[in-house]
């Protein structure tokens, strides 16, 4: 198995990717410019802090839902051995590590222009041991305690509910709580720098083929190598499709709300696809992708356009993309997926859906797991953001908000357009 352990290396490194910079960068040019290092750094500390806690008891809440530090360091990968072969558990744990750091870095989306550095700092380790550990082991666990995928029997590929679902609540918890920033939504808050938000969607697509392709499930009975070559060739698809269709979705219903379809709308059709897609890529077929995609496209528009009738200042639309994104691709599962056909090397969907003559039963299930996830998210996220509220607060100061948070917070500028100007004075050269 040494072929897959590289392969899931450079998954690993993919989803890595996916948080800085591309995440980092999709942000950042979303931003004024006097908050893009802000909302770049918000990614990278998430990156570090969750890491760390990973390698320390997130990994074994996860997978073992003991959550004991000497379970690392002891036996952490005992449980992933195919046919008596350990395949690589180091790997594993890494490219679960990504998953954990991406998830909690989304929010930070929901919160940009206004929030202090360090109720970030604090509010990371908190979310990520509260909230995405014990939610990640309902979903990926799937021993006999985990309810999502064990008792409640819904699907989740890659990460619907416990990644998107779960970010999208909490976004909208701490938007909730935290508030508006000043002068929203009379002020025009437009993002910076959309070349910079293009390369980050660019980037976030390629990555998420590691974060898909590279959630595969060997089934027991099946030929590994053959099981490998079909399934990843599944995901792959149906990740591009999606994604191709959700462009298209997102862009005609901007052309027709609208009137022009915008750099902004590809890039977040781009996302959504993505994210509906991550529950379902090794559920459905190419048609139920597309149609996934498609359906995320529009819906998440939207959804997006929403924020202003209800007065929700989600700053990067983590709500409308994320947490509806999620539960599309998470609910339309009970609608297309697909089980393979009989001695398939493909592992196929755990249930045929709705339209594949299987009942709602699994229809049911999928929408339970997305309550489950809303729910848990919800009070978790809640309860640390009232705390962070009611202690050291959230806000910057007015002064700062309006006079630039990266100045405030970071001691730096973007773009230090006065030394630029001098570069080419007698003043510049001689200093």
């Amino acid at each position: 198995m040494d072929g897959y352990n590289a392969f899931m290396l450079v998954a690993t490194l993919l989803v890595l990717m996916m948080t800085t910079p591309a995440l980092a960068l999709f942000y950042g040019g979303m931003t004024r410019s006097k908050s893009v290092l802000n909302m770049m750094m918000m990614s990278y500390v998430a990156m570090a802090i969750v890491g760390i806690l990973w390698v320390l008891y997130g990994y074994s809440m996860v997978f073992s839902g003991e959550g004991g530090i000497d379970t690392f360091f002891n036996s952490p990968f005992s449980n992933f051995a195919l046919d008596g072969v350990d395949y690589g558990g180091y790997t594993f744990m890494m490219f679960q590590l990504t998953f954990a750091v991406i998830t909690t870095a989304l929010i930070s989306g929901a919160i940009a222009d206004r929030v202090k550095f360090s109720a970030w700092v604090v509010f990371v380790p908190l979310w990520a041991t509260l909230s995405y550990f014990p939610l990640a082991h309902m979903v990926f666990g799937c021993t006999d305690d985990a309810l999502i995928c064990t008792n409640i029997g819904a699907q989740d590929y890659a990460g619907g509910t416990a990644v998107h679902i779960n970010a999208g609540v909490a976004g909208l918890v701490l938007a909730l709580v935290v508030g508006k920033r000043i002068g929203w939504p009379k002020e025009k808050m437009r993002p910076h720098n959309l070349t910079l938000t293009m390369l980050g969607a660019a980037l976030l697509w390629v990555g998420w083929y590691g974060f898909n392709v590279g959630s595969l499930i060997f089934v027991d009975g099946l030929d590994p190598s053959e099981q490998f070559l079909a399934e990843t060739g599944l995901t792959f698809s149906n990740t591009t499709i999606a994604t191709m269709a959700a462009i298209i979705g997102w862009l005609v219903i901007e052309r027709v709300m609208h009137g022009k379809a915008t750099s902004l709308g590809a890039a977040s059709g781009i996302v959504a696809g993505l994210v509906a897609i991550t529950p379902a890529a090794g559920a459905v077929n190419v048609f139920g992708a597309a149609m996934i995609g498609l359906v995320a496209g529009v819906l998440c528009a939207i959804a997006v356009g929403y924020k202003f009738k209800f007065g929700l200042d989600d700053s990067l639309d983590v709500v409308g993309v994320h947490l509806v994104g999620g539960i599309v691709g998470t609910v339309l599962i009970g609608l297309f997926s697909v089980t393979a056909p009989e001695g398939s090397v493909v592992a196929g969907g755990a249930a045929d859906g709705l339209f594949y003559g299987g009942g709602i039963d699994s229809l049911v299930d999928q929408i339970l797991g997305v309550l489950v996830a809303i729910a848990w998210s919800g009070i978790a996220t809640l309860v640390i953001a009232l705390a962070i509220k009611y202690t050291i607060g959230w806000r910057v100061s007015e002064e700062a908000e309006v006079g630039g948070i990266d100045l405030d917070q970071h001691g730096e500028s973007a773009y230090d357009l006065h030394a630029g100007a001098l570069a080419g004075s007698s003043e510049g050269i001689l200093k």
